[in-house]
């Protein structure tokens, strides 16, 4: 059972203990590094965490300070990524491959980058360049000294490639969206069943779908989604990563944010809370830095090769995000020419497609050659002469100005809320954004762009003949905002938060999350009028599952003698979802049999392919709520369900944990297990040992939300990184990062805050010169060469 007095009694001893050891003498280590591209002597000074705190002479310099820390941590991470956005895989690992190329520099941007760079303000695109140059510098120092490379370069025999700010314009994300879904909603429009997509994604607000003008539904299958198909994603060969996690972390991925006026807290000053929700279990999502410099003072986590700080403050104003769930993507279905297959139908003509051949390199070989094809509605995806067919898929990311690499250093830089209103145009990612300042003013505001659509909802794929053509897009001005609410607070947890008034042709998604998360953190905030940081930390772990309260309620008054031992287990549990607890076991194994029971039960034979899961809110009203899905006695159906699935939750439970129920622990099954993203080749496997042996409460209907692997039952994602901020007495905040600041295994900050993340262990957030200094392990001096 989670003890929230232990809790922050626990919270606030270490935070003490931290302090005590702060008072102490600590030995601080100094070196001095010569680097190009900088242009003064830029400070870093490294907290005993490895927060690196930026004391540049220069805004861009600090960025430059950024950069440099970000590689100096972070390096073959960043590598990676960059190496796969940029399609230049096949160079180091060889021939098989170049398809990932391929598919990567099929989404890179093939309009005007000088006219993309002219979009972005002067002062943001002097920190971008800065950003890149402390990279290059970062870089440059280890090719002059290889002994410096980190452990994978030497184990692959590769080194690091150098960046360039066209790079950051030209690679954009293949993001998908919910191209996916609209195949599978296609699907069950040819076979009449449509209105079953609810059991698996119900839409939000609610909407009833329909078949597009002039599309075949019949003829729609998933080799549409041609390189988007998940068995092509990059890294399955080389990690034997399962495929399905991919598909399992963007039905998950999410964050919590919350923002309470100074009305309503202990101090009289705001609290911003944010916890991102992004996988777990390789490399973590963020990277903590300090930028400091005239007319700049900035602490958070940061993206690891995206210049700025996504959540955290500056000295006037404190932020997070959440993310909205714009429908940015449309799948187009095109008819080719039978007489010239590189032409499409559009607007009552023939058009032909725009070609690019690439030349991929191939280590050990010849270069790869590829042809890549474009419609007037983005990146040919598919294309079979054969059949006269293929799809283009739209994006948001392909449009002109559709790049977001340089929106969060435009927040960074703005000192209120108008200043950060002008950054917003330069974020078209979906995003719910948080504010609060130093003022005692709060805001809330949804950003990012949207497609106008001559016409359709982009719930199905649509002919790509013209009439469903996009049109533009709709910025951050058309969408919901609030400025210093009158309730005192606001939150956000990926839940439908459009105001019940929303124009309905005006609707940015149908594809919000179920509103567990958000309800339970409404639940607490709105019933506590003097909220303190404590409470925030408390609410960040909080594992109260409001699935898991409305199932002990449906529990059987007289179970059969094999379900039996389930049912009194539960009834007399407190419906948290603990590591410590047995009855969180037993419950999460009820849970996932009661699923897969209730969908074989409901879906009919022709449609069980396309209907991997259930909905839990649709769970849920089926038991409370029998009705014919079930057969002619709907109630002796789901009675017998919920039995059986008792029953067979138990015995799993003695298989797995043992035969004393008393020893039982969910953290026994909930693992949190970091590895390296190509553990599969043994030498890495070796040189970098996995981060294990912490198991985790919470799920993914938990505020601490840490759902379950794909076919397991360790952590497959959560918060990694957690902030609570107490706006204008900065240094009270606190934060949190799993595992650690570095990826090597040699440096003292690759697992450091491992244990910390999984016991709720705060630390705090040092901003002022002063608690900086107290904390500070090394000093590193970059000069100018």
């Amino acid at each position: 059972m989670f003890d929230r007095r232990a809790f922050l009694l626990s919270s606030t001893a270490a935070l003490l203990t931290g302090a005590a050891a702060a008072a102490r003498p600590r030995l601080v280590t100094t070196q001095q590094q010569t680097v190009r591209g900088a242009s003064a002597p830029i400070e870093i000074v490294d907290d005993e965490w490895g927060t690196p705190h930026i004391r540049a002479a220069s805004i861009p310099d600090a960025f430059f300070g950024q950069g440099y820390v970000v590689a100096r941590d972070r390096l073959f991470q960043i590598d990676l990524s960059h190496r796969r956005e940029l399609g230049r895989l096949a160079e180091a690992f060889g021939a098989r491959f170049a398809r990932h190329d391929a598919n990567a520099r099929l989404f890179h941007y093939r309009g005007d980058i000088d006219a993309e760079l002219r979009r972005v303000p002067a002062d943001v695109l002097a920190c971008a360049k800065a950003y890149i140059a402390g990279i290059n510098a970062r870089i440059d120092e280890l090719i002059a000294d290889p002994s410096l490379l980190p452990l994978e370069y030497r184990i692959l025999q590769i080194v690091p490639i150098r960046w360039d700010l066209r790079d950051l314009v030209r690679a954009r994300e293949a993001a998908s969206g919910n191209v996916d879904d609209e195949v599978r909603r296609a699907q069950l429009a040819a076979i009449g069943m449509l209105d079953l997509d609810a059991v698996i994604a119900p839409l939000r607000p609610a909407w009833k779908m329909q078949v597009p003008e002039g599309l075949d539904a019949a003829a729609v299958s998933p080799s549409d989604l041609g390189v988007l198909n998940i068995e092509g994603l990059p890294w399955a060969e080389l990690t034997g990563q399962d495929p399905a996690a991919a598909s399992v972390e963007r039905a998950n991925a999410g964050s919590n944010a919350w923002t309470v006026s100074p009305s309503r807290t202990a101090t009289g000053r705001p609290i911003l809370a944010n916890d991102p929700h992004l996988g777990i279990g390789g490399f973590s999502p963020r990277h903590i830095a300090h930028l400091t410099a005239p007319g700049l003072d900035l602490i958070g986590g940061g993206a690891p090769g995206l210049p700025g700080i996504m959540q955290g403050h500056t000295d006037r104003f404190a932020f997070g995000r959440t993310n909205f769930h714009i429908d940015q993507g449309d799948l187009f279905i095109l008819e080719l020419d039978p007489a010239d297959p590189e032409r499409y139908r559009h607007d009552g003509g023939w058009k032909r497609f725009d070609k690019i051949e690439e030349a991929i390199a191939v280590k050990g070989g010849a270069p790869a050659k590829v042809t890549l094809r474009y419609s007037v509605q983005g990146p040919v995806i598919s294309w079979n002469p054969e059949k006269r067919r293929a799809t283009a898929l739209a994006t948001i990311a392909m449009q002109p100005g559709g790049d977001g690499a340089f929106a969060m250093i435009a927040i960074n830089l703005a000192k209120d809320w108008k200043g950060l209103r002008k950054a917003f145009e330069l974020h078209p990612s979906p995003t719910n954004f948080h504010y609060a300042d130093v003022d005692g003013n709060t805001g809330w505001q949804v950003i990012g762009f949207a497609p106008v659509r001559k016409k359709g909802d982009g719930l199905l794929p649509v002919p790509g003949d013209g009439r469903y053509d996009w049109t533009g897009m709709r910025k951050y001005e058309s969408l919901p905002s609030e400025y210093n609410p009158a309730k005192g607070w606001f939150a956000s947890a990926n839940q439908n938060n459009l105001p019940a008034d929303w124009p309905r042709d005006r609707i940015p998604a149908f594809s919000f999350r179920d509103p567990y998360r958000y309800e339970r953190i409404a639940d607490v905030l709105k019933t506590q009028d003097k909220h303190t940081l404590a409470d925030s930390v408390a609410l960040q772990h909080d594992t109260l599952s409001t699935p898991a309260r409305q199932f002990l309620a449906l529990l059987p008054a007289a179970p059969s003698a094999a379900a039996k031992p389930a049912v009194d287990m539960l009834r007399a549990w407190d419906a948290r979802i603990d590591r410590d607890s047995g009855a969180a076991a037993l419950f999460e194994m009820t849970w996932r049999d009661l699923g897969k029971r209730m969908l074989a039960a409901i879906v009919p034979t022709r449609a069980k392919g396309l209907i991997p899961s259930i909905a839990p809110s649709l769970l849920l009203e089926l038991l409370a709520r029998p009705d014919a899905r079930l057969g002619t006695d709907p109630a002796a159906a789901r009675d017998a369900m919920l039995d059986s699935a008792l029953a067979s939750a138990w015995a799993s439970a003695r298989e797995k944990l043992g035969p004393d129920p008393a020893a039982w622990r969910y953290g026994t099954l909930h693992q949190v297990r970091l590895r390296h993203p190509l553990s599969a080749i043994p030498a890495i496997a070796r040189a970098f040992p996995a981060i294990e042996g912490e198991g985790s409460g919470g799920d993914g209907y938990t505020v601490m939300a840490r759902w379950l692997g794909s076919s397991s039952w360790q952590v497959g994602g959560g918060a990694s990184y957690l902030q609570v901020i107490d706006v204008g007495a900065w240094d009270n905040s606190l934060m949190l990062m799993l595992p650690g600041q570095s990826i090597d295994p040699r440096s003292p900050h690759y697992r450091d805050q491992y244990a910390n993340w999984a016991n709720g262990r705060m630390q705090p957030m040092p901003f002022s010169r002063t608690a900086v200094d107290a904390r500070a392990a090394s000093r590193t001096t970059l000069r100018p060469a």
